[in-house]
């Protein structure tokens, strides 16, 4: 089912600010919608205005061609996963995944059915018959999406399902979902701090920040063409590195002049149009290239590295002081204290304007 949003705001009563506004969005039939963003930026509030747990200030939500605003909780064919299990401790694990069919009136034989279905999938058969005190953490998880699943809703909400579990289960279960959803199809949508949940299981990302939408789109938009400085210091580990400077005849100069960089060829005549405006400059820790090139090299000291294996994070320090850090691969040799040269493709950067946070692109297209 389609879930749209339409200017949608929450205002709650005696505060003079939104908590969220201006909310545009269209989430398609069957896409894994993420809504990432900070502790505090309204993602939850969001959430749970979809789910008809807070009401709507302004704007229009629709499922379909169905407007839902006035709509209770319980008439929108929606189920939902917290961040907590909520599962009951008296019951075990088939009442608990049971109980909202039941509290429905429907058939014993239609429950076991589709108990047993959603069990099959989220392998946890052998665990029918025991209470959550009894199973794992990870497998308490499994039955409250079980529990989600037995309804068979329009619409899947998760808000932060897997934030209670240990890294290694947190990885394995992100790989489950991403099944699960392919498997059921059913428009699911799913609240995150963690950028790399949402990279790596959303098809469509929406990042908030102070209840403002920064970007929408597939990961690897937000990760490759970043619209503003926020969404490039938020997407992607380690988080993207910046140097601040200005333009002086088209190119980038970095403020205390350590190093110049040429202006890609495609942005030659934006870099005329905004001559002497301090922008600034981001490359992803992966696009340092090693070795000299004609321009666009910086000289640098390796302070520290950071093994993970088949990378490594070089920390490194430019002549102005100025730090970055390096994703080099794990087979290649530095040592700490060494003097390196790095260079950058034009294709690599990234450019913002610094009072906007505007990527450069952008600000013209504003203007």
């Amino acid at each position: 089912m389609d879930v749209s949003l339409n200017n949608i705001g929450k205002k709650y009563e005696g505060r003079e600010k939104f908590t969220i506004r201006h909310i545009d969005l269209e989430i398609k039939s069957q896409d894994f919608c993420v809504i990432l963003g900070p502790s505090g930026c309204g993602k939850s509030t969001l959430l749970r205005m979809i789910a008809g747990l807070n009401s709507i200030t302004e704007g229009e939500l629709l499922f379909g061609d169905k407007l839902m605003n006035k709509v209770e909780p319980k008439d929108r064919n929606i189920a939902m996963v917290f961040q907590s299990y909520a599962l009951y401790p008296h019951m075990t694990v088939y009442d608990n995944m049971a109980f909202s069919l039941k509290m429905r009136k429907a058939s014993k034989e239609l429950i076991h059915e589709r108990v047993m279905e959603a069990a099959e999938v989220l392998q946890i058969k052998d665990y029918l018959y025991n209470r959550p005190a009894e199973i794992s953490g990870g497998q308490r998880q499994r039955v409250a999406l079980g529990r989600a699943m037995v309804r068979k809703p329009a619409v899947f909400l998760m808000d932060e399902p897997l934030s209670n579990l240990d890294a290694k289960l947190r990885e394995h279960m992100r790989v489950e979902l991403v099944r699960l959803h392919k498997r059921l199809g059913t428009t699911s949508i799913y609240v995150t701090h963690d950028q790399t949940e949402a990279m790596t299981m959303a098809t469509k990302i929406v990042l908030l920040n102070n209840g403002v939408i920064q970007q929408q789109g597939p990961p690897e938009e937000l990760y490759q063409h970043p619209a503003n400085l926020f969404v490039a210091g938020f997407i992607g580990t380690p988080t993207m590195n910046t140097f601040a400077g200005q333009i002086e005849s088209g190119q980038f100069v970095s403020e205390g002049g350590s190093f110049t960089m040429a202006a890609p060829e495609g942005m030659r005549e934006l870099f005329a149009a905004h001559e002497g405006r301090k922008i600034t400059l981001g490359v992803r820790g992966e696009r340092f290239e090693e070795g000299l090139s004609d321009l666009n090299h910086l000289e640098m000291k390796v302070e520290v590295i950071e093994m993970l294996g088949k990378e490594q994070l070089l920390y490194c320090t430019l002549k102005d002081g100025k730090q970055c850090v390096i994703s080099a691969p794990g087979y290649k040799k530095y040592t700490t204290d060494e003097d390196v040269v790095f260079h950058v493709k034009p294709e690599a950067m990234h450019f913002f304007d610094t009072e906007s946070g505007l990527r450069l692109e952008n600000l013209s297209e504003k203007k």
